[in-house]
């Protein structure tokens, strides 16, 4: 296969390098999957991941030589990068760093292209850095063959979200757990977000003290699941939905509709590129982004709650 070849994305030719160089190992099944293989899944998935890049800084996890190689947290934009990937520059202690934006499916390809395998997000946009419009809860188990108790904790986030009037929507990571991610109508800081985040995970570790946690050190959750409010501080990220993690076999970050956490084959891995396409298909948070809520309200039915529990 030639070194480079062409390829015309929406109103963009690329130039397109190694596509044949493996990026990641096979999984059970198949064969290794190559950098032509993520850039067809992408062009595929666009429709899909789109809406939930739009207008967010990123941070890029490339691999330019796969699983063995250098594993590079990106998130300036290089200098090398064209002019039409769009930036966004956002302030931080004693600077500033300059995100890409993924708006269109060509930047999709040309990061795809930059050994990007998974891209991570900020929860606000850009049109409003210091006010985020999503809530993220990380549910970690104790070991990788708990998945129960990650459904369970995922049933539990989800119920307790909709008692003070929050809507969410569950994501399988990829990896080990799941994310519950709740919808807001950005209007608070992400001190206030990340404070409301702690409270409710706090909250429901109370309630079940023997199957939930929120300790930061691993050595004091024992074999109790970690409800991780971490990923909603300023400049922290969390996987974006339908981004490919940097594992064997190439699992998918993929929504799923709350039923689907009754199936007892559900997995974190349970996608890959090879077949979440016809998950996503099936528009698994239907519409949530347009069900933000404000944080006050939520947060003031919370305390309330705790209060008739006291």
């Amino acid at each position: 296969m030639s070194e480079t070849q062409s390829l015309r994305v929406g109103r963009r030719t690329l130039t397109l390098h190694r596509q044949d160089k493996t990026r990641l190992p096979a999984g059970d099944t198949g064969d290794a999957i190559t950098k032509g293989d993520l850039v067809a899944y992408h062009r595929e998935i666009a429709p899909f991941m789109l809406p939930h890049l739009r207008g967010r800084p990123l941070m890029l996890e490339r691999l330019p030589d796969g699983l063995d190689g250098a594993r590079i947290m990106q998130k300036n934009v290089p200098a090398y990068f064209p002019e039409w990937i769009r930036r966004v520059k956002v302030p931080k202690e004693g600077g500033s760093v300059v995100h890409p934006v993924c708006d269109d499916t060509a930047t999709l390809v040309y990061l795809t292209d930059q050994a990007a395998i998974t891209l991570h997000r900020w929860q606000s946009r850009a049109s409003g850095i210091r006010h985020p419009d999503r809530v993220v809860f990380d549910l970690d188990p104790a070991g990788d063959d708990d998945f129960a108790a990650v459904r369970s904790a995922a049933r539990q986030v989800r119920e307790l979200l909709d008692r003070i009037g929050l809507a969410s929507g569950a994501m399988t990571t990829g990896s080990r757990g799941l994310h519950v991610v709740a919808v807001l109508k950005g209007r608070h800081t992400f001190d206030d977000v990340h404070d409301f985040a702690k409270e409710a995970a706090d909250t429901l570790a109370a309630a079940h003290p023997d199957r939930l946690t929120t300790a930061m050190r691993k050595e004091d959750r024992g074999a109790r699941l970690y409800l991780d409010v971490q990923r909603n501080a300023y400049a922290q990220t969390a996987v974006t939905p339908y981004t490919v993690r940097a594992k064997p076999g190439a699992p998918v970050a993929t929504p799923i509709a709350w039923d689907q956490l009754d199936d007892p084959d559900l997995t974190a891995r349970r996608w890959t590129i090879d077949n979440v396409l016809d998950q996503a298909r099936t528009d698994p948070w239907g519409g949530l982004a347009r069900k933000g809520r404000a944080l006050g309200p939520a947060r003031a039915a919370l305390r309330d709650l705790k209060d008739q529990r006291a």
